[in-house]
């Protein structure tokens, strides 16, 4: 086994642990919050402490503007879908964000139109995805962008020719990030 194959596999079961782990902290936000607050209270943090500073006057995260550098915030689309428009490799992508995927999953047109080329003899691996088991071919994608977010050198599988109609924003770019948060309707996301 070379060891190119070897990363690879080792980038999906990190991306699956990860995926698992995030999974069970966005359904279960009380452990999170408990941990949080274990966290301030060894060290030594206090309420204020927890709110950010501004022209001397406290404000607490929530009254924060919704874009900051480096944090994008995305509303529940149809059916509670979270869609965004990613520079992936300096071309505009529709992408649909889910933490069940373990990675970026282009379509085979979007990969294209991002300047990835594959090959037939390049779809080695394949996926699980809702319509069943495809073939894919991994790849490392350059850089994606959303908002003031940027993740260079992403995992990343392209789908074959039509077998799927949407780009997934999987984890191997949310894992990266230093915050992915579901809040109401809106989910946050932290470079």
């Amino acid at each position: 086994m070379s060891s190119a194959t070897v990363s690879l596999f080792g980038s999906f079961a990190l991306a699956a642990v990860g995926a698992a782990g995030l999974a069970y902290t966005l359904t279960h936000p009380g452990v999170l919050a408990g941990f949080v607050e274990r966290a301030k209270a060894t060290s030594g943090l206090t309420q204020q402490a927890s709110l950010g500073q501004t022209n001397g006057a406290l404000t607490s995260t929530e009254e924060a503007p919704r874009r900051q550098s480096g944090v994008v915030t995305l509303p529940a689309g149809d059916y509670g879908h979270f869609q965004a428009e990613a520079d992936i490799n300096g071309r505009d992508i529709g992408v649909m964000v889910d933490t069940g995927a373990s990675l970026v999953a282009l379509t085979y047109e979007d990969a294209r139109r991002a300047g990835i080329s594959v090959m037939p003899s390049d779809f080695t691996h394949t996926a699980q995805t809702a319509n069943g088991i495809a073939r894919v071919a991994p790849v490392t994608i350059q850089r994606i962008s959303i908002g003031d977010i940027t993740v260079r050198n992403v995992a990343g599988v392209v789908s074959e020719r039509g077998a799927s109609e949407r780009t997934l924003l999987g984890m191997s770019f949310l894992g990266r990030l230093s915050r992915v948060e579901m809040r109401g309707g809106t989910l946050v996301l932290q470079e």
